[in-house]
């Protein structure tokens, strides 16, 4: 059996629609992903439940398994907490030296010296500086400068 195709254009109505389709596509796998991501505690919790719910009265769950796969969910709630927070410190860090001057090290290994005009977070990435027209990774940054004026 065949799906239906949506009506929405002339076959072959160029590279734009193949474009657009295509970021669309790349815009839901990334989307897919990240629900991956949070569906798996979700997952985690159905599971537990479940497995309580449908378990033989006459042969309870032992309780120190029950416990184990407790504390391991906590523990791994809590390592997305310090996991969030090392990312809002890290943020804090980078915004705080805008305005300051820093020297780093470029792609070809040699020592650049320049003005921090912004800071940046992009995903699950380090912190970005944009010093003058290059955006620098806050791991690349060697020396801080106060400016001056």
């Amino acid at each position: 059996m065949t799906s239906p195709t949506s009506g929405t254009g002339p076959i072959g109505a160029g590279s734009e629609a193949a474009q657009a389709a295509a970021a669309l596509k790349a815009e839901a796998a990334k989307k897919q992903a990240k629900d991956k991501d949070l569906g798996d505690k979700d997952t985690f919790m159905k599971l537990l439940v479940a497995q309580l719910k449908y378990q033989d009265p006459s042969k309870p769950a032992d309780s120190t398994q029950f416990l184990a796969q407790t504390a391991q969910f906590t523990q791994v709630e809590k390592l997305e907490d310090m996991i969030s927070m090392l990312k809002g410190q890290r943020m804090t860090s980078a915004a705080q030296l805008v305005g300051k001057t820093v020297s780093f090290q470029d792609p070809l290994g040699q020592i650049q010296t320049g003005v921090v005009s912004a800071a940046k977070l992009n995903g699950d990435s380090e912190p970005t500086l944009k010093v003058g027209n290059t955006d620098v990774e806050l791991s690349k940054v060697t020396e801080i400068q106060q400016t001056t004026t």
